[in-house]
């Protein structure tokens, strides 16, 4: 698989217009999980699940960037942020999520 496929993970709706509007962001990581599975399409979700783990990085700059952005990560009163624990950044927190996607998906 190459990286422009992995480029395709992002959301086919105006995610962030989505969040925004319907709801409040995650305060959890298996929160955010779930809101994934919620928005992702069946295809997106195939192409994450066919992943190899040490390949979940590619989506750093895609899915990773949503992520950041609609659950606003940017924010440090984030509750989401800091239910990862204290001095952490977005980046490491939107790559947990992923991470806890991924398995999900795989049932690992």
């Amino acid at each position: 698989m190459t990286y422009g496929v992995r480029g395709l993970i992002k959301l086919t709706i105006n995610w962030t217009t989505f969040l925004e509007d319907s709801l409040e962001p995650p305060k959890t990581v298996p929160d955010a999980v779930n809101r994934l599975m919620t928005v992702l399409n069946d295809e997106q979700k195939v192409i994450i699940a066919t992943m190899q783990e040490d390949e979940l990085i590619d989506l750093h700059f895609s899915l990773g960037t949503d992520i950041r952005n609609s659950f606003d990560l940017h924010d440090q009163d984030s509750d989401l942020l800091k239910s990862c624990g204290s001095f952490v950044h977005p980046d490491d927190v939107s790559m947990v999520i992923i991470n806890a996607l991924w398995k999900k998906l795989t049932r690992k």
